[in-house]
């Protein structure tokens, strides 16, 4: 080896540590072919490197969110913990740029997400940027038939929900997880490789074993970087992303399908603030148009790939006329305020309609105030979210169609449950990277979050045809969530982060 590479741990303001590394050009001894020497070698460059709690591999708002939900909690909060991510921002103290029109990259949080955020400390940073509570929301389609308005006084709730902009929540997140005891180290890599080999006893080890003896013992995961660095850790958490290199490492199978529509994402302008969450079912797929404050809103435009492809490249004009379009009278009228009454009176019997629960046109549109980007839809969903020293969260897990801004909530609500078990492994002094305690994350989020991927797909596939029997039946459905009270309630009480399914107690 003509040169060694000496690793240095460099220290950022906020106490968090970013593994640097820097070329010497000192020469080492050639070793010979040797077994013992190369044996020898191996195991003191393992006992070198570094060991941890536990890895996270991906800084994105979910990572970022399990490291904050373990620095929050008395049994955790003291961990070794490893984020790995190539993402230069996380090494960076306030990654907000003020003044500027809001982010196109934005998320809708439930009440329930907004919970989990003021429990690990992240919502009174979220406070101090840009973000948008409603108290309203109005859906309804281009057939004219139904229509149906949500209030969160229905609920005897003050929001339905707040809409931040997704840099704004990584970044509180982060602020917590800086400012905490939390061991952490920031490596600024990718993942190469994942290795861990079969358990067996510790038993002849001493009272502290090496890197060495736990990794051959298989209490260690080694993980190996893209800078050259070895990582090893007791527990791996793949927080990656829809393509995870940590699922894929694991050996862990999907399964699921692509919709044959892209999302164009971006911000808008007003004349006046909007306070209220719209979203409008088009032939070829919803348009919703949420809240971000300052007089800004963001659109979710679904559309099949060419017609996304033709909005995204539009004039700014012609983009911002076929917005007001498709939020107006563009594809067919607006819903009356009798429009299936007669028809579909059996459902609720004679209704007096008050102003709060009439038809609202949206907000119009002046001007784009971001870049358009676009994306391709899929449905993906892992067969399991744990195995061996490793666990799946957020969209390496599933990901879901944005219809109903469900992703990244179930992605929080992950986070959340891994770091309880993790706390409750803890506890009762269970290595946190055996299967039987992941299986407790596992046995909480799997069918929650298969139900609502059942119900998110099952409305985007409701919507996707264009038939005039199922046009009637999406009419009683949007008739009995607005008028029939109880139901109403618990449509919204389930979007709300509720894990029970809409029509039952």
């Amino acid at each position: 080896m003509n040169r060694v590479l000496a690793r240095k741990l460099g220290t950022n303001v906020c106490g968090t540590k970013i593994l640097r590394r820097t070329c010497s050009t000192d020469v080492t001894q050639k070793f010979s072919s040797s077994g013992s020497n190369e044996s020898n070698a191996e195991k003191n460059s393992m006992n070198d490197s570094p060991q941890h709690d536990i890895a996270i591999v991906g800084g994105g708002m979910v990572g970022i969110a399990l490291a904050a939900s373990l620095a929050s909690k008395p049994l955790t909060k003291h961990l070794s913990v490893a984020i790995i991510d190539n993402n230069p921002l996380l090494g960076r103290k306030n990654i907000i740029e003020k003044g500027h029109p809001p982010d196109p990259r934005v998320s809708t949080v439930t009440p329930a997400t907004i919970s989990f955020l003021k429990d690990i400390g992240a919502w009174r940073y979220i406070e101090e940027q840009r973000h948008a509570y409603f108290d309203k929301m109005q859906v309804w389609d281009y057939t004219g038939l139904g229509y149906t308005r949500y209030n969160a006084k229905d609920v005897d709730q003050d929001i339905l929900g707040c809409v931040v902009e997704n840099k704004v929540l990584q970044s509180s997140q982060l602020s917590c997880v800086q400012e905490s005891d939390l061991q952490k180290t920031v490596y600024p890599a990718r993942l190469n490789a994942m290795d861990m080999l079969p358990s067996s006893s510790l038993t002849g080890l001493g009272e502290v074993p090496s890197t060495t003896d736990l990794y051959m013992r298989g209490r260690l995961a080694k993980l190996e970087l893209s800078d050259g660095n070895s990582v090893y850790a007791k527990l791996v958490v793949g927080a990656d992303g829809s393509k995870s290199r940590v699922r894929e490492l694991a050996g862990i199978k999907t399964t699921g399908w692509n919709y044959s529509q892209n999302a164009i994402i971006c911000t808008v302008e007003h004349t006046v603030e909007n306070f209220t969450a719209w979203q409008r079912f088009l032939p070829n797929g919803p348009i919703a148009l949420l809240p971000i404050g300052d007089k800004f809103s963001n659109i979710v435009w679904t559309m099949d790939p060419t017609e996304a492809s033709e909005r995204k490249s539009m004039s700014e004009d012609g983009f911002i006329r076929a917005v007001n379009d498709a939020l107006d009278y563009g594809y067919g009228p607006h819903p009356g305020e009798t429009s299936s009454q007669g028809s579909l009176s059996w459902l609720t019997g004679d209704v007096t309609i008050s102003a709060k629960e009439r038809f609202e046109t949206p907000p119009k549109v002046v001007k784009l105030s971001s870049e358009r980007m676009m994306f391709p839809l899929s449905l993906r969903h892992a067969k399991d979210y744990v195995s061996k020293r490793v666990a799946l969260v957020g969209d390496s897990a599933h990901t879901v169609h944005p219809l109903a801004g469900q992703g990244v909530n179930l992605g929080f609500a992950d986070a959340s449950a891994l770091s309880k078990a993790i706390a409750e492994g803890i506890a009762l002094g269970t290595d946190i990277g055996e299967t039987n305690l992941l299986k407790r994350y596992e046995a909480e989020r799997k069918p929650a979050n298969i139900a609502m991927m059942a119900v998110l797909d099952g409305i985007q596939k409701m919507y996707a045809v264009n038939f005039g029997p199922l046009n009637a039946f999406r009419a009683a459905a949007f008739h009995g969530a607005h008028y029939i009270s109880p139901l109403k309630k618990r449509i919204i009480s389930y979007a709300s982060g509720e894990q029970s399914l809409p029509l039952f107690s």
